[in-house]
């Protein structure tokens, strides 16, 4: 036990991925069960579910509960995972819910599950009311599908990790939907057929209620980023959210329907709450602007679906030149996030994310020379960022974009991570 708290739960990394809920449920169980002290919502799917689970924390918080926070990865400091209230996990108690944890981890578990045991901890001890939990990789079989959810939210489903998932799309809508519980409600805004199918076959088999965004959720943008809402047990007009990018809006439609279904339960959720938590949910990594004069924004858009929703958001800025710092994972459909992303800027950066999984920009730019006349490598991901600062003027726009990973490296150049933080997919 002598190994410094950080530096083992940093060593667990090396156990890779296992998918399966046996260890974790005798771990916590060795902890008491802290995850069984409070309710929790829990948010799945491929992209989105950290926006929605952010936004759920938000207006909650506003509504006057208190509320844990569980997202991943971190962009910087791993303490963004676990938020009470907004703040950040004290190190001191990270420090000694992690020698708590390690010693009743008898068996061996991985990275997730371990944080995720940490996560459940730091909420019981800080009596949180709720817990809004985001999902892992997959759903069925993530650790934190251990708990007993007030409902079930899955954002969208499309193809990634497909070397655990599955490789049809059907496959992985199997996974995600692993996380319904039974006779409770499940939201989404997922429209592939293959997809609502396979949930609303789970619903039937589970009980459980299936609300779907443009269906028995309603969503709709006016002018000025403003829109309106309806949804079972709840509705709004003129509502606007700090959140960036039209892709948000079904994250939003999301987060409200979930907001709806619990207000229906008991909840005293009111409109004021409504509006001043969506005004002020905070998402640092995704569409986040750090800079001026030339403009930065960061977005993990860390899959093709991801990059499809960032190059929808990237038509609707104004810029004389669009510069885009590209780093992407090997695991990824690179292929297919450059060709989604390349055609649009004026100039390329390929870089490394700093993450054993990151593809070399060499490789990388084989393929962005069919897409780009101008394109650049430097391995460095900070000094791919001072060359394409270097590079723009006042009137151009730098986008960091390909992996949270790498806006976890460079977003330190703009803003200082101390009381900050991030997670999700």
């Amino acid at each position: 036990m002598s190994l410094d708290p950080i530096a083992y739960l940093d060593s667990l990394k090396d156990a890779g991925i296992r998918p399966g809920l046996g260890p974790v449920r005798r771990l916590l169980g060795r902890l008491e069960n802290p995850q069984r002290r409070y309710r929790s919502l829990l948010v799945g799917g491929t992209n989105g579910k950290g926006s929605i689970a952010a936004t759920l924390a938000s207006v909650l918080h506003e509504a006057g509960y208190r509320v844990g926070l569980y997202t991943s990865p971190h962009l910087v400091d791993f303490r963004e995972r676990i938020r009470v209230d907004g703040a950040m996990i004290p190190e001191e108690d990270l420090r000694r819910h992690i020698r708590q944890v390690r010693r009743a981890n008898r068996e061996g578990v991985t990275y997730f599950e371990f944080t995720t045991a940490l996560a459940f901890l730091h909420f019981a001890r800080c009596r949180v009311d709720l817990a809004v939990l985001e999902v892992g990789m997959g759903g069925r079989l993530d650790a934190t599908n251990v708990v007993r959810p007030e409902l079930s939210v899955i954002s969208n489903i499309a193809m990634d990790h497909v070397e655990f998932l599955g490789p049809r799309l059907e496959d992985i809508a199997l996974e995600k939907a692993g996380i319904i519980g039974r006779g409770g409600v499940c939201i989404t805004a997922a429209t592939q057929s293959p997809v609502l199918n396979v949930l609303e076959a789970a619903c039937r088999k589970k009980k459980t209620r299936l609300l779907r965004v443009g269906r028995e959720i309603r969503i709709r943008a006016k002018r000025g980023g403003l829109f309106d809402f309806r949804s079972p047990g709840m509705e709004g007009k003129n509502l606007a959210t700090a959140l960036k990018g039209p892709h948000q809006r079904e994250n939003i439609a999301c987060a409200l329907g979930a907001l709806g279904v619990l207000r229906g339960r008991g909840f005293a959720i009111g409109d004021e709450a409504v509006r001043k938590g969506l005004a002020d949910v905070r998402w640092e990594g995704r569409l986040e602007i750090v800079a001026q004069s030339p403009t930065v924004l960061l977005d993990g858009a860390h899959n093709a679906a991801g990059a499809a929703a960032l190059k929808r958001a990237l038509e609707g800025f104004r810029y004389r030149r669009l510069i885009l710092v590209l780093g992407i994972l090997a695991d990824k459909d690179w292929r297919g996030m450059i060709r989604r992303l390349a055609p649009l800027a004026d100039q390329v950066i390929l870089t490394r994310p700093p993450e054993e999984r990151a593809l070399a920009p060499e490789i990388m730019a084989a393929e962005a020379i069919r897409w780009s006349a101008n394109v650049a490598a430097v391995k460095d991901p900070r000094e791919a960022v001072r060359k394409a600062l270097e590079m723009a003027g006042r009137e151009d726009f730098v986008c960091v974009a390909g992996s949270l990973y790498l806006v976890g490296a460079v977003r330190p150049l703009f803003i200082s991570s101390k009381g900050s933080g991030s997670g999700g997919t």
